[in-house]
């Protein structure tokens, strides 16, 4: 499958160029950027072509990955996929749920597969938890995904900055939360200090969860704690990010649907919800 890369920036670079050059069926045949210059050293880096026309990139591959803002990312993949092309997204995978269902338009209409790249789900310790979990006689799950994105890669990051921790490791804790639990109904949400958001989830099955979040803690943490007669299941921490993005171009190849469009526009659904519940200051 050959594919275009859209983004150029660490994420770009260091995951999703990464995985496309390990993983055995890809090749990485072109790349675009807002930046023309830096989409030309990254091409010339990983030793593919450069384009400046994103239509001109889209005619010469299978699928493309995108390593874009989620405001960005999100017509260029309805566009993409109104080309023909199979989709490798990040999360979350728009920022409004109008931009995510236009996506999810645009691949029912034109067939092609979509994944969305939900880190954990792709780790195989994680994915061996949640087959086991899921069927589970479970009351709920609190979700504490704390830290602080000054100082690291992504703390220029002006989405991130702007929309904090609900929209950037919000994500992650759904992709957790929803297959064991089910659809959310009903969503409510507080903000509190250093940027923390916390939302209150009811589940479809009865069950009841809880995520508190923030890029901008004095505190580090990352747990998932499922409890309910089943007992107490906590999902395993950390892994590779790199092999967790092959094992998902993988899954985008072999056409998985588990965290496709149609999940991540639920997803965005629920943090569209909180993020009107409460509002970022």
């Amino acid at each position: 499958m050959r594919f275009g890369l859209l983004g150029t920036g660490y994420w770009a670079r260091e995951t999703h160029a990464a995985a496309l050059a390990a993983a055995p069926d890809t090749t990485l045949a072109g790349v675009w950027g807002r930046d023309p210059e830096k989409a030309a050293l990254l091409a010339g880096a990983v030793g593919a072509r450069a384009y400046e026309d994103v239509d001109e990139l889209l005619d010469a591959v299978d699928a493309v990955a995108i390593a874009l803002p989620p405001d960005v990312q999100a017509p260029l993949a309805a566009r993409a996929a109104r080309a023909g092309k199979h989709l490798f997204l990040d999360k979350p995978l728009a920022l409004t749920v109008q931009a995510a269902d236009d996506v999810v338009a645009a691949v029912d209409a034109s067939g092609v597969k979509s994944v969305v790249f939900f880190t954990s789900r792709f780790r195989p310790e994680v994915v061996d938890f949640l087959s086991g979990a899921v069927g589970g006689s479970w009351d709920g799950a609190r979700a504490v995904l704390l830290g602080s994105v000054a100082g690291g890669p992504f703390g220029s990051s002006p989405w991130r900055n702007e929309h904090g921790g609900l929209w950037d490791v919000g994500p992650h804790a759904l992709s957790l939360l929803l297959p064991v639990l089910g659809p959310v109904t009903r969503v409510t949400a507080a903000a509190g200090p250093h940027g923390t958001s916390t939302v209150l989830l009811v589940h479809s099955s009865g069950a009841v969860s809880t995520m508190t979040l923030s890029l901008a803690s004095p505190v580090t943490a990352w747990d998932v704690t499922f409890y309910g007669d089943s007992g107490w299941a906590t999902v395993p921490a950390g892994g590779d990010h790199l092999d967790a993005a092959v094992r998902a171009l993988a899954a985008l190849e072999a056409g998985d649907t588990a965290c496709d469009v149609h999940f991540a526009r639920d997803v965005v659904a629920i943090l569209a919800s909180a993020a009107e519940a409460a509002p970022a200051p």
